[in-house]
């Protein structure tokens, strides 16, 4: 399946402003999401595309008194182990665990200049469970969806979350051995990987057709020279050998790359 382009990546001038605009967006979000009296589900990857948004987030919402306490996180997907009988997640304070990622890097980034009565309960952080993993959609639902899911793309494979290229659209979050490119990847994610056998080969993760299914508007981060080729890829529209290109049939779209990116980009295609 190939769909056409329908928009075009907005190109900021480096990572930070890339971060502070995609910050801006969710903060919006929140801020209207508390008058109206509601929670606000954000969908959150680990890794590196997303920091610079989490700690612009994490600024502004100090800088405002944001009220944070009705915020949901989402986690994208963790890393699991089969423990003889059942598939387990990996332990929380793993270096490689997206759920301490979450609740190191972003929870609790984003309280740090709060007041407690206005800090993300750590109850409010959410990951796949993966003896049920199909109930996390579920669980989405139940909270009422997602406000804004945050995307990364894999730089060579274009995975997001733990999907690998031609996941097909009605599958929901599930089990997923990771391909080799997808673990190549996470040697740079996660450097304390010191080569690629030491990367799970297993983990749980939100599916492709789920983020467009669940969340109301997503926001696709491109920062660095490394994601060259996520960009050129995504800008082709949707695509499911490039899944991170999934950003084309959700709602309300939006593509942040910044100036390496699409430096780099640029010089790629010229040398063809």
């Amino acid at each position: 399946m190939n769909v056409a382009l329908s928009f075009r990546p907005h190109i900021c001038a480096n990572e930070a402003a890339l971060g502070a605009i995609a910050a801006e967006r969710i903060v919006a979000g929140i801020a209207a999401a508390n008058a109206a009296g509601r929670r606000y589900v954000l969908g959150c990857p680990a890794g590196r595309s997303p920091r610079s948004t989490y700690a612009a987030l994490a600024h502004s919402a100090a800088a405002q008194n944001l009220d944070l306490s009705h915020v949901h996180l989402v986690m994208m997907d963790e890393y699991v182990q089969c423990d003889g009988a059942h598939w387990a997640l990996c332990e929380e304070s793993a270096h490689y665990s997206c759920r301490g990622f979450g609740e190191r890097e972003i929870r609790t980034i984003l309280n740090r200049d709060l007041p407690v009565d206005r800090q993300i309960p750590r109850a409010h952080l959410h990951v796949a469970d993966p003896q049920a993993p199909e109930a996390y959609d579920d669980l989405i639902v139940a909270l009422g969806g997602v406000d804004l899911f945050l995307l990364a793309s894999g730089a060579s494979d274009g995975h997001v979350a733990f999907n690998p290229p031609g996941v097909l659209l009605p599958q929901k979050t599930s089990l997923i051995e990771l391909a080799l490119s997808t673990r190549q990847d996470n040697l740079g994610t996660f450097p304390q990987f010191t080569d690629v056998d030491a990367v799970p080969r297993w983990g749980v993760s939100i599916s492709p057709g789920s983020i467009m299914r669940l969340s109301r508007a997503v926001t696709l981060l491109l920062p660095g020279a490394g994601k060259a080729l996520a960009l050129k890829r995504v800008q082709e529209g949707y695509d499911a050998d490039w899944p991170a290109s999934i950003v084309h049939l959700c709602q309300q779209p939006v593509i942040l790359a910044d100036q390496a990116a699409y430096q780099a980009m640029e010089f790629s295609d010229a040398r063809y």
